[in-house]
């Protein structure tokens, strides 16, 4: 039993001392996916998939090869069977997430209009769910502790006033916490008053790695000079990715005689899981700002894109990759997502994403990739390179 009388997931959750390369923490919920287009109230059946930002880096994560970790609540209930499942099935370690027979895990339904779109209805079936109410006295410490990055995002902070004492905690600077990657995620609608934008600039200035969309920005903090304008009012992150959509994506990092410590390079989470421990972790490279274009890419859905290209990012830098192959990392999970319908796609084999990666600039901004370009082989590859 948990500290406040709920069931433990199994094994036991407080047994998951082994080191990975990325623990995320948050909701993921069961979605309802219409068979066809039209609104809610018209849509006659629903296929069930399954969706939420952390749980999708994982997942993605996983699929690249990276031993990762999903630590949430999910109720004692067949939805929250499907999530555990599901999301073990892409290779996450899943012994974190606990049971709660008193709360319901979280739904929703969704229209097959783009989310871009004015006619895209989402109908959230979370209130009161299992994961809202994590919180710092139920949250296995040690399975969140050994982790090289520690992934979260502004979703959970909204949840519930448990939810965001955690986040707190997480962001929290103190000596022997793993790297903290924090995505914005504003979503106004989750918030119970206006105090939400004041909040997540306060956990983004907690964090090591920050995500957060130029219009994100401006619609939650005001701020309309462009990546420069963000990165003054954020200056504490080690790392911030200002993600200025078809446009591409700036990065800054801070010079390395004043970084905070940076990722290691990929491999070195297994070599120390006997032990528990982590390495010593390298400061991020360069200062900022690096800017890298989007690719043209033939969207299918837009869903689940953003959460590609954090974990995108994060892979590269988990390899310790230079700054500007990080972000290209981030475009191609990011295509994957974007060229695949539902919230998640298997990114381009390692080998693979290398090769585009490695493209000279021409050669980058000439790539278009559209459905199924991720299982092209290197022949292929040429083929879709004008």
């Amino acid at each position: 039993m948990t500290a406040d009388g709920h069931p433990r997931a199994t094994p036991d959750a407080a047994d998951v001392v082994d080191v990975v390369d990325v623990v995320a923490l948050g909701e993921s919920m069961v979605t309802f996916l219409p068979s066809g287009p039209g609104r809610l109230a018209d849509v006659a059946s629903f296929e069930r998939g399954i969706g939420g930002a952390e749980s999708n880096v994982a997942c993605v994560l996983a699929a690249a090869g990276h031993p990762a970790r999903w630590v949430s609540r999910v109720g004692a209930d067949g939805f929250g069977e499907h999530l555990v499942e599901r999301i073990a099935g892409y290779g996450v370690d899943v012994r974190a997430v606990r049971r709660d027979a008193h709360r319901p895990t979280g739904v929703y339904f969704r229209t097959a209009a783009d989310r871009a779109t004015d006619a895209h209805e989402v109908a959230y079936y979370r209130a009161g769910s299992a994961a809202s109410a994590m919180a710092v006295g139920n949250v296995d410490p040690a399975a969140v502790r050994t982790a090289r990055v520690l992934h979260l995002s502004g979703i959970t902070a909204a949840l519930s006033r448990d939810c965001l004492e955690l986040t707190r905690e997480l962001t929290t600077r103190r000596p022997g916490r793993p790297l903290v990657s924090f995505d914005v995620n504003h979503r106004p609608a989750l918030w119970p008053d206006a105090d939400g934008p004041r909040v997540l600039l306060e956990l983004a200035r907690g964090a090591d790695i920050v995500f957060v969309g130029d219009d994100e920005a401006e619609h939650a903090w005001g701020i309309t000079g462009g990546p420069e304008a963000i990165r003054e009012a954020l200056p504490e992150p080690a790392v911030l990715v200002v993600k200025q959509g078809a446009h591409g994506a700036t990065a800054f990092a801070r010079e390395a005689g004043g970084a905070e410590p940076g990722p290691p390079p990929s491999g070195s989470a297994r070599e120390d899981r006997d032990t528990g421990s982590r390495p010593p972790l390298p400061a991020p490279p360069g200062p900022g700002p690096v800017f890298e274009p989007a690719l043209h890419v033939d969207v299918v859905a837009t869903t689940g894109a953003g959460d590609a290209f954090a974990a995108g990012f994060l892979s590269g830098t988990l390899r310790g990759l230079p700054l500007r192959t990080r972000l290209r990392y981030g475009h191609l999970f990011a295509a994957a997502a974007l060229t695949t319908p539902g919230d998640l796609a298997a990114p381009p084999s390692r080998g693979h994403a290398d090769r585009l990666a490695a493209a000279d600039a021409g050669a980058w901004g000439r790539l278009r990739l559209g459905p199924g370009w991720t299982h092209a082989g290197q022949a292929d590859e040429e083929a879709i390179t004008p």
